[in-house]
């Protein structure tokens, strides 16, 4: 069965730093686009960053370029998120999806997502 599980949310002050972790399974991870969303109450579903397959092509959101780095470990099938300077506007629930697209390498389509994790930022 194919599983994403995301860890490391919790509540920051504003300025300080978290560091999510997604562990998956049940399918060919190092195979995947892996990307980093989040949503905030009220609002929609926003791409913060996103990493290939190898590790060698990452993606920020305007908003988040600067603080926040996506990176994988293709051998324990973990994306990550370190967040750094957080700010009260990165509070939201943070979701990890990997994507499969036959250009980048997979057979099929596909877009499994984790449970999210909540980030708070708050004095």
């Amino acid at each position: 069965q194919v599983q994403l599980v995301e860890s490391g949310g919790g509540l920051v002050q504003p300025g300080g730093s978290l560091r999510l972790s997604c562990t998956t399974s049940g399918f060919y991870f190092s195979s995947s686009v892996m990307r980093w969303y989040r949503q905030a109450p009220g609002k929609e579903r926003e791409l913060v960053a996103s990493i290939g397959s190898t590790g060698g092509t990452t993606n920020y959101a305007d908003s988040v370029k600067g603080r926040f780095t996506i990176s994988r470990d293709n051998v324990k099938n973990t994306v990550y998120l370190q967040m750094n300077s957080l700010k009260p506007e990165d509070t939201a629930k943070y979701s990890c999806n990997a994507h499969g697209d036959p250009r980048w390498g997979t057979l099929w389509k596909y877009d499994y997502w984790g449970q999210g994790t909540q980030v708070t930022v708050s004095s």
